[in-house]
């Protein structure tokens, strides 16, 4: 059993025993708290600010979300309780460990990152009884010391939480996420009372038929809803991020709770963060950026303090932490797999100093939408890799976990089938000025698809 130096074992490179699995409870109870948290204080708002309508929303939205938990459940959770490995170590066993270093590297960078815009959302909370400047939507630096001591000390306890292990990470976004469910909800009832909602009509009306864009923001489609909602998490699900998660499930129907995530979260908490932004822009400050042709800033703490008072301050704060919580902790077993000898926790502690520090750049939060779809196409093809030689392998002839079996540190195959899909996907996207959430599944599909025929061609070629 890999044991580490604090005693803390979380089974980073074999598979989960039989006596350590959760029943659905454990992740319902994770996906509630992780998507009904402090990115949907941030989604929410930024949907208003490119401009969609109300039924490219609420129909995007649906659909979306529908496709994400069939992700999950029919692949994720599927291959990870046949495994039971982390992504980390699988990938490993099939490119080898020069190759899956590199992906590591990325992939704990890019979960710093997005734990750190959680971080700023939890900021913006503390924010308000410090009476601090908020950052604009178009912001990149810290704006005063008082913010970055902030950053720091909400850092320090999210990389305390993280620090202790799944179990711990899983208790904790139990413990939060009905208060943040609940809190959700009541902002949304309080924000429709504000906008004199009385009817569904008055509802829709909230959207529209769409409107233009705010500065630096590109117009939001049907299809943008739909194909962004769908793959904002695909790093997770088809990129079998959660494989780190869903191994501890004793059955794949575990999958099914990704729907608590999804519907509560990234519908309910969305449209309901959504609505307290339309109040902030009916007020007299919002009204003035508009007037002077500027983007309002989304700050979820005012916002929500605004709806329903210190109980607001306290769910944003806890927001930030369930999300940021379990990032963290993926991004420390990310960082263990590079640097085997370094214990489990001292490698969260690592990702946890990270987050924090782009935490201070209230960049990653505002430019959440382009960040989300640049972090889901990257990563996302990798766990292509992983789908395909489950599905594909023994009916075309290919070896699984080949890098293992043959001790190969650097599995060509894997490289260049991402590598081509990127570059052409990449490619069309910064030529043709497609929008990236478009092009994530043909990525994904491709990078695949090549595995298998360079894996094919390769393999029959050495032997």
């Amino acid at each position: 059993m890999s044991v580490d130096n604090d005693q803390t074992s979380e089974f980073e490179r074999e598979a989960v025993p039989s006596n350590k699995l959760k029943n659905w409870k454990s992740f319902l109870g994770m996906y509630a708290g992780e998507h009904a948290a402090g990115t949907e204080f941030m989604i929410g708002p930024l949907f208003l600010t490119v401009g969609v309508s109300a039924f490219d929303l609420l129909g995007g939205l649906l659909l979306g979300n529908l496709f994400a938990v069939l992700s999950w459940r029919f692949l994720t959770a599927k291959i990870a309780v046949k495994e039971r490995l982390t992504l980390y170590f699988k990938l490993e066993k099939i490119s080898g460990k020069k190759l899956v270093t590199f992906y590591n590297l990325a992939n704990g960078v890019l979960f710093c990152f997005l734990a750190g815009s959680m971080i700023t959302v939890s900021a913006t909370a503390v924010g308000v009884p410090t009476n601090i400047e908020m950052p604009k939507l178009t912001d990149v630096m810290p704006n005063s010391f008082t913010w970055i001591l902030i950053v720091i000390v909400l850092g320090g306890l999210t990389t305390w939480i993280a620090s202790k292990g799944y179990g711990m990470v899983s208790k904790a976004a139990n413990w939060m996420s009905p208060i943040i469910v609940l809190a959700f909800l009541t902002c949304g009832i309080v924000a429709l009372m504000q906008l004199e909602v009385k009817s569904f009509g008055d509802f829709i009306a909230i959207w529209g038929e769409g409107s233009e864009p705010f500065p630096g923001q590109i117009k939001y489609t049907f299809w943008h809803v739909f194909l962004w909602s769908w793959f904002c998490n695909a790093a997770m699900h088809i990129g079998m991020s959660d494989l780190t998660v869903f191994r501890y499930a004793k059955s794949e129907s575990s999958g099914w709770t990704t729907a608590a995530g999804m519907y509560v979260g990234h519908y309910m908490a969305w449209i309901a963060a959504s609505l307290l932004y339309a109040v902030y822009l009916k007020s007299p400050e919002g009204m003035a950026f508009l007037a002077d042709g500027l983007a309002p800033p989304v700050a979820p703490g005012p916002l929500a303090f605004n709806a329903i008072g210190w109980f607001g301050i306290i769910a944003v704060i806890l927001a930030g932490w369930t999300t940021a919580n379990p990032t963290i902790y993926r991004s420390g077993l990310a960082f263990q797999a590079i640097f085997p000898k370094l214990s489990i926790t001292k490698a969260t502690v690592l990702a946890g100093t990270l987050a924090t520090l782009a935490g201070i750049f209230p960049a990653f939060a505002m430019k959440l939408l382009d960040f989300v779809a640049l972090y889901a196409f990257l990563l996302a093809p990798f766990g292509a890799v992983i789908v395909f030689e489950y599905f594909f392998a023994d009916r075309f002839g290919v070896v699984k976990n080949y890098a293992e079996k043959n001790n190969v540190a650097f599995n060509g195959s894997v490289f260049f089938a991402w590598a081509i899909s990127f570059s052409i996907f990449f490619g069309l996207a910064q030529t043709q000025g497609i929008f990236l959430s478009f092009l994530t599944l043909p990525a994904w599909v491709l990078c695949g698809v090549l595995f298998i025929i360079f894996s094919k061609y390769y393999q029959k070629k050495l032997n």
